[in-house]
């Protein structure tokens, strides 16, 4: 089977202005049950990802839920879209109420043939600007595959855990990350749409959001680590309301391997690399 060519869509680029509002960022502490910053306070890692969300409404979403595909993202009708993973480089942290400007670029559009199809690896690079200057990259790996079956097993069982949280993810915490982040992906709060349609047995729980509990496990485990890169991939699907535990464990200095696991083996696995700061 031949496959198309979506090299036309490297090198498009947008830039998104946002404020960092207290208001929202009170709604995601709400969500993990943490405290919240101050205006001017850093802004929790990750936690960005409820920011810089266009608002498309109800007329140009997909099927799916997603803002309807081409444009700046190619075309992938028909396709279950999936976060497969991000790398991450946090230079300096971003601030509560502070105006950032975040330039996309597709620096990569292929697709490939896989066992269950065909595959459509899009990876954007994120640049967040703050004051001017650069304070986070991000690039962001998104597959695009044909409808088909979901694998829910059938990877390696977890390492040996120096730390480990185990998390319960319900309907109402998916739905309101689901909220805080705009994703109007369906398959994280619409039962008839993820069972009958895409072939989930209950609703996925987002690969952000599992990344952003695996990282705030490692930052309560080492209080004074501070991270500078994170990289996290995919495995499989975690199905709400089935629980799993976030983990880790240090690898040597300055690193650590990460990941979210249940009874069928890792979902997600991830890396760290940090420094330590002055405990004083």
């Amino acid at each position: 089977m031949t496959t198309q060519d979506f090299s036309a869509w490297i090198g498009r680029s947008e830039n998104f202005e946002e404020r960092l509002t207290h208001n929202l960022v009170k709604r995601i502490a709400a969500t993990l049950s943490e405290p919240c910053p101050a205006p001017g306070e850093a802004l929790p890692l990750l936690w960005h990802w409820a920011f810089f969300q266009p608002a498309v409404d109800a007329a140009g979403l997909g099927s799916d839920g997603h803002p309807a595909r081409g444009g700046f993202l190619p075309p992938a009708e028909n396709r279950n879209r999936m976060w497969a993973g991000s790398r991450l480089q946090f230079i300096s942290p971003l601030r509560v109420e502070a105006d950032v400007m975040r330039r996309s670029t597709v620096i990569k559009a292929e697709e490939k043939q896989g066992r269950s199809g065909a595959l459509l690896f899009v990876t954007v690079r994120h640049e967040y600007l703050q004051d001017g200057t650069t304070a986070l990259i991000e690039e962001h790996d998104i597959v695009y595959r044909e409808p088909s079956p979901p694998k829910l097993g059938g990877t390696d069982a977890a390492p040996e855990a120096q730390w480990q949280e185990p998390v319960t993810p319900d309907a109402t915490l998916l739905f309101r990350y689901s909220a805080v982040t705009f994703n109007g992906h369906r398959i994280h709060y619409d039962w008839p749409y993820v069972t009958e349609t895409e072939g989930y047995p209950g609703l996925v729980v987002h690969g952000p959001l599992i990344a952003t509990l695996n990282l705030r496990a490692f930052q309560r485990a080492n209080p004074h680590a501070q991270v500078q890169r994170f990289a996290f991939r995919g495995l499989r699907p975690l199905i709400s309301p089935t629980p799993f535990d976030v983990g880790g464990r240090l690898l040597e200095a300055g690193k650590a391997q990460v990941w979210a696991t249940a009874a069928h083996g890792m979902a997600q696995t991830g890396e760290i690399e940090f420094t330590l700061e002055n405990p004083q």
